[in-house]
């Protein structure tokens, strides 16, 4: 599998967002398991955006930043593990925080970690919620699907001009 995949919600369901529906979510996550029950809470919560993922934090940099010759990524919010190989969520969410083009994009911290240490390092580096991954199934997808409805619905999100700095 490489490390960045491009997937599709669902089509043909109602969509809750309606600001910066264009925008796609970015999802850090290296567990397949997780990113499928990601990809389920978002077709459940009716989320219109297209659904790409990252399997590393040098990943999800890559993508924001964009590479030699493409442009940098737009996105709407960005699924963020802290537990992923090369480069994991926190040193993405430092440098992210420290970037003045990318620092305006909402942050969820997804994580099994309820440690502490974590959360506050999360916050002190600009996460915009820290939530623990529940182990039930059933449950992460509940949890899931409220994220998208809360984020993706209910938000005022950055404006545009903010994030395409």
């Amino acid at each position: 599998m490489s490390g960045i995949e491009s997937l599709q919600a669902t089509p043909g369901v109602a969509s809750v967002s309606r600001l910066r529906g264009a925008h796609p979510v970015l999802v850090v996550e290296d567990s397949d398991e997780d990113f499928d029950t990601v990809l389920t809470a978002a077709r459940l919560a009716g989320i219109q955006h297209k659904i790409r993922r990252a399997l590393t934090g040098d990943d999800c940099l890559r993508v924001l930043r964009g590479t030699a010759g493409r442009a940098k990524a737009q996105v709407a919010l960005v699924l963020l593990d802290l537990n992923t190989p090369h480069g994991d969520g926190r040193y993405a969410l430092e440098k992210i925080h420290a970037d003045p083009q990318l620092n305006a994009i909402p942050m969820v911290v997804l994580s099994t970690s309820a440690n502490p240490r974590d959360v506050d390092f999360c916050y002190a580096h600009g996460a915009n919620a820290y939530h623990v991954k529940p182990v039930s199934h059933s449950e992460h997808l509940l949890v899931l699907q409220t994220l998208f409805t809360y984020w993706l619905g209910s938000v005022v999100l950055p404006t545009e001009q903010s994030l395409e700095r």
